[in-house]
């Protein structure tokens, strides 16, 4: 008994140690009302708005920033009769006056001397919690990009620290948004159980850039979970799958709302994607049955059932002989 106490001692303090460990990990950060992540984003008030171009014009720093942003759909909107950007480097970063403020005029002096602008007087935008960030763009966008963002503030990326700037890079270049064929990598970063799905030997075409993420979610928020597309995961699949859509007189009542009973979306070590292979996939739900045109006495657990039941999903015809969905091939 005395030998067994160190032993006990010290993995009761390994658990008591990774118990404390995990409390931290689980500890709650509670979102704040929306008036508190809006004072956070008001900036400098004894900063002045001086527009994009008196900022460049005293460091050239930022020019390839400057030139992507014109060149970039926020940069492109001008506002009628004024002829003034609606959105410029101010409408993000704060007011520029305290930035520039030190800076003498002349820009060569400047770029000689290496003199840069104060970037500790504008939003401390990395720093910012991802709703406050996240709001910088909602002062605009949840307006403006009705009803994309209209699900946004409850959607599962919103809710678990996700800001526009983990997705949207604005200052990579005039594309201001993340590439179709780019989107897949980009979501993989969060998702690595979706990458070791979508690696398997069936699998939709994301690796071969022939899908994005975004056909069938909407990763703005949606009513449906895993911000699927559509009312019901059946009309999301059907979007591409319309073969399979319906109605049908003999349909198949576990694929009539959701594909996934049957259907592993990102991968599958199966062919089409299934959960499992044929006849195991089947026999989940319906017991195996005789052979009848063969009259033989075994169940039938070693063959496919779509040698028989062609139409899975739903058919117009009965079966001939046997109770189910489509054809049986005689």
């Amino acid at each position: 008994m005395k030998k067994g106490l160190p032993a006990r001692f010290f993995i009761t303090l390994a658990v008591a140690a990774l118990s404390a460990a995990c409390s931290q990990l689980k500890q709650t950060k509670p979102i704040l009302p929306v008036s508190d992540y809006e004072k956070m984003i008001v900036g400098r008030l004894d900063a002045d708005y001086v527009g994009t171009d008196n900022c460049v014009a005293k460091c050239h720093a930022h020019d390839k920033i400057t030139d992507d942003f014109r060149h970039s759909v926020h940069g492109e909107q001008i506002k009628p009769g004024t002829g003034l950007p609606l959105v410029n480097c101010e409408s993000c970063h704060g007011p520029g006056s305290l930035a520039i403020m030190d800076i003498p005029d002349d820009p060569q002096l400047n770029d000689a001397r290496k003199t840069k602008c104060d970037t500790k007087t504008f939003l401390d935008i990395l720093n910012l919690p991802a709703q406050a960030q996240s709001l910088i763009c909602l002062k605009c966008h949840s307006a403006a990009s009705m009803p994309t963002l209209a699900h946004w503030n409850a959607s599962t990326h919103a809710l678990n620290d996700v800001s526009c700037f983990d997705c949207h890079k604005l200052h990579q270049g005039p594309q201001q948004k993340v590439k179709h064929e780019e989107m897949a990598e980009l979501c993989y970063g969060c998702h690595p159980q979706v990458r070791i799905e979508n690696s398997l030997f069936s699998h939709h075409p994301l690796i071969e850039k022939k899908m994005a993420c975004v056909d069938c979610h909407d990763v703005h928020g949606s009513t449906q979970q895993k911000l699927l597309k559509g009312d019901t995961p059946k009309e999301t699949c059907t979007r591409c799958h319309m073969e399979k859509q319906g109605p049908f007189v003999f349909e198949h009542g576990d694929v009539t709302e959701n594909c996934a009973n049957c259907h592993s979306p990102h991968g599958s070590t199966t062919n089409h994607l299934l959960n499992a292979p044929m006849p195991f996939l089947c026999l989940q739900c319906h017991p195996g049955h005789m052979a009848g045109s063969t009259g033989s006495n075994k169940q039938l657990f070693s063959n496919r059932c779509t040698d028989c039941h062609s139409q899975i999903h739903g058919s117009d015809i009965p079966s001939t002989g046997i109770t189910g969905l489509g054809t049986m091939r005689q």
